[in-house]
């Protein structure tokens, strides 16, 4: 369960929530979100005091971070779902073409540059559900295809683990302590080496199921460009997780 615990840096207050994790091991972990918000990770029974103190030292990065998502957030706006539009698959920008046609079947294809939607309606949330469904069958098909791969190279796992697709605010992906990865469905939209990193991190964690030094010397082995790609990813974020 999280709490919600603040602390002042200059004229700001610096709110984040707290989550205590019994299977982490080593330093607090401080991470901000493309939604302008701090999540905190400790080891079970760190004080509240050292808590506060790991993110006070820390605070100028942190309040760096909350500025540069807020200017990003500014140019986003809600996706109205009609020609015209911007729409992102595997990192390639494609313009949306909305077709209103009764008397063929519904469809989402990609030409010329365009994502075409053949479709009943133009209403918004019907054609943000033909496009859904296409991004869910892409998603299954392209993320099944790179976790087989990329098993292949992370030695320590016997098999390609089971795959979950989930609509996901604040994360690219997780993995369950049974070993199933969950991967954030926007992640499609996303450039191939970004969807890689990320099913490399699940994988580290079939491994060490924390954020420990072991992890993270494992993960920069696999992946040595990792925190490269990683703020690549981040700052993609506002514009892949908007819909």
């Amino acid at each position: 369960m999280m709490k919600t615990y603040s602390i002042a840096y200059g004229d700001e207050l610096i709110s984040f929530r707290l989550m205590f994790d019994e299977a982490r091991a080593g330093k607090v972990a401080i991470h901000v979100f493309p939604d302008s918000t701090v999540h905190v990770d400790a080891p079970t029974k760190t004080p509240i005091k050292q808590i506060k103190a790991a993110v006070q030292k820390r605070a100028r990065w942190i309040v760096n971070n909350l500025h540069h998502y807020r200017v990003q957030n500014l140019h986003v706006y809600p996706r109205e779902y009609v020609s015209g539009e911007c729409h992102y698959y595997l990192g390639r920008r494609y313009i949306l073409k909305v077709i209103f046609d009764n008397n063929a079947d519904e469809s989402v294809k990609l030409k010329n540059g365009q994502l075409r939607v053949r479709t009943h309606s133009r209403a918004r949330d019907y054609v943000k559900k033909l496009l859904n469904t296409w991004y869910k069958e892409r998603a299954r098909a392209v993320f099944e295809q790179r976790i087989e791969h990329l098993t292949d190279t992370h030695k320590w796992v016997k098999e390609a683990p089971p795959l979950r697709l989930r609509t996901m605010n604040k994360q690219w992906g997780s993995c369950s302590p049974k070993g199933t990865i969950s991967l954030n469905l926007h992640l499609i939209k996303a450039p191939k080496t970004c969807i890689d990193y990320v099913i490399s991190h699940e994988l580290c964690h079939l491994k060490y199921h924390d954020h420990s030094k072991q992890f993270y010397k494992l993960l920069s082995r696999k992946d040595p460009k990792w925190r490269q790609t990683k703020e690549r990813l981040d700052n993609l974020a506002p514009i892949l997780l908007n819909h």
